[in-house]
């Protein structure tokens, strides 16, 4: 080999490493300032590794696209309530079946298990979460055996939980949320081995808790937060000081919570109109979550069976035995019928299900189209005096007694405290002004007749609830105890009422076992207490998609 090809490898080899090193070095340096990112020695720390959302348990992803919401099939009822609007819904995940009586006694085992209802503090706590299993009762009917057994009996054990409240589905999405962000933590090095197994009523894991205040968490435990033997990259700096002790959001490590779905999210996923899509149009309609305008298969091997429980007529909850029936007679076991195109299970039959819209009788898709909610209720993180976060202590659980005289409690100690927004982060703002918008533009003073006399009010803010009732006219029971604990109620007999309809009552969608085919249409909708529950009301969460709309890579679009 002659001088000259040695000295064309030599420049090649040393191109091809500032190359490398150019190319790796770059990726830890800000495009913003130049600045090394995540460096031993300090400064901002980021994962800059971060793929994907990672599937949370028991969820199927959804992509969002375009539909048409409210389209029904029949309007039996003639309430003109569900008006075809289109919509846009992002990205997201949903429970790939209802919640079961399974997993609904985990969380009642953890409940009992960190606030020991044997101690008088903690009593309705526990009482509060548990499933009204009284539903299954009827005046003329003998139920007892699943008013005894359907929530806690294994044979019902993967059987969607009835008897539950919407209030008691939001608590059980937001004490899901914490158990799982615990053990990512765990499973990251962040926490201590087994720490989900060491909460007590004073010292227990809460997502918001460890994100905005991390030494707080159990109750400050250095032992399970700071863990001796951890798996995570704990760095000292130049100046002794220590960083990555704590995750935040920037390590991709905390999920977004498990929630209820919005009753867009729902209806959208229930359909599964992708499976009728052709290009970027859907041909055709549907009237149920599977393909075809019959509640029968046509498969040759099952043809004639059912794709869903429901009543199929009067005094006929299950069919003649053994001749294509459903299988059921109340609820059946979860994933008993086959999935709709997303891969979501029951989504038609089995329980109806709650959703997490506040019912109102139109969906205002002029003022918006895009992730439709109605029940925003913005709220921040309540602060002390010396500028920290307050953290609920188990003196200051904060009970409330609802419409039907059930206590339940609205907070548990280890969350921080909410309150509602202020002139703080409303003023001059144009996207909101206020901290409760559950009757946006539906029964506030813009929309209801006494508009021209709010020109005239002096008395400063109206409670939200009178807005309301400014356009729906429903009963007001008063429910109180006295100081013996006694409760005192006061039942609104009034023969004026016009409406059930207030801002307490939420959605629900989806037809029951309890239910009639036609109400197995996905954009059929209608509403509930949100402090009551029945035999025949469900519920599934959902979880927010970050990042990405779709799973897929980049493809050429026809």
């Amino acid at each position: 080999m002659n001088m000259r090809k040695v000295v064309l490898l030599l420049i090649l080899a040393v191109s091809v490493t500032a190359v490398s090193c150019k190319r790796s070095s770059s990726k830890n340096t800000s495009r913003a300032t130049g600045w090394q990112i995540n460096s031993k020695e300090g400064g901002f720390q980021y994962n800059d590794r971060f793929k994907e959302q990672e599937t949370a348990p028991g969820l199927v992803f959804v992509e969002g696209g375009t539909f048409t919401m409210g389209k029904v099939q029949d309007d039996v009822m003639h309430d003109w309530n569900n008006t075809p609007n289109q919509q846009h819904v992002q990205s997201f995940y949903m429970d790939e079946s209802e919640v079961t009586n399974f997993m609904y006694t985990e969380y009642l085992y953890w409940l009992k298990s960190t606030y020991p209802p044997s101690e008088e503090n903690f009593k309705a706590i526990y009482n509060g979460a548990l499933p009204d299993t009284l539903v299954w009762r009827n005046r003329l009917g003998y139920n007892e055996v699943m008013t005894n057994n359907y929530l806690r009996h294994p044979a019902y054990a993967e059987y969607p939980v009835v008897g539950v409240s919407w209030i008691q589905a939001v608590e059980f999405a937001n004490w899901r949320s914490d158990r799982y962000n615990e053990l990512n933590l765990e499973k990251a090095g962040y926490l201590t081995r087994d720490a989900k197994l060491s909460a007590t009523a004073d010292a227990n894991f809460n997502t918001d808790t460890y994100i905005n205040a991390p030494t707080l968490t159990y109750g400050g435990n250095d032992s399970i937060i700071k863990p001796e033997k951890s798996r995570r990259r704990v760095q000292t700096t130049a100046s002794g000081d220590t960083i990555n002790v704590f995750a935040n959001r920037e390590t991709g490590l905390i999920s977004p919570k498990y929630r209820l779905p919005t009753e867009a999210e729902w209806e959208y996923a229930a359909l599964g109109m992708s499976e009728i899509r052709s290009y970027n149009t859907h041909r055709g309609r549907k009237k149920y979550p599977w393909n075809g305008q019959y509640t029968r298969t046509g498969k040759r091997q099952i043809r004639g069976d059912q794709m869903a429980n429901f009543k199929q007529g009067k005094g006929d909850y299950g069919g003649i035995a053994g001749w294509s029936d459903d299988g059921a007679d109340i609820t059946k076991q979860v994933m008993s019928f086959a999935p709709n195109d997303y891969g979501l299970y029951d989504m038609a039959g089995n329980v109806a299900e709650w959703v997490a819209d506040v019912y109102r009788p139109i969906v205002d898709d002029e003022f918006n189209d895009f992730n439709y909610y109605r029940g925003n209720v913005y709220t921040k993180n309540a602060i002390n005096d010396d500028g920290t976060v307050k953290i609920v202590t188990t003196d200051e659980i904060v009970f409330d007694t609802l419409s039907n005289g059930k206590v339940v409690a609205r907070n548990l100690p280890g969350e921080i405290l909410q309150v509602g927004v202020d002139e703080n982060e409303t003023y001059l703002r144009t996207n909101f002004d206020r901290s409760d918008n559950r009757n946006f533009r539906d029964g506030d003073k813009r929309s209801s007749r006494q508009y021209a006399d709010s020109f005239d009010e002096e008395d400063g803010e109206v409670e939200n609830e009178q807005l309301t009732r400014k356009m729906y006219n429903s009963p007001k029971h008063s429910i109180e105890r006295d100081s013996s604990g006694a409760i005192i109620r006061d039942y609104d007999k009034s023969n004026k009422r016009t409406s059930l309809i207030n801002d307490e009552v939420r959605v629900y969608k989806g037809g029951s076992w309890k239910d009639r085919e036609y109400w197995l249409d996905p954009a059929q909708r209608r509403y509930f207490p949100q402090d009551m529950a029945t035999d025949y009301i469900g519920f599934r969460c959902a979880m927010s998609r970050v990042g990405s709309k779709s799973k897929q890579k980049n493809k050429t679009k026809n």
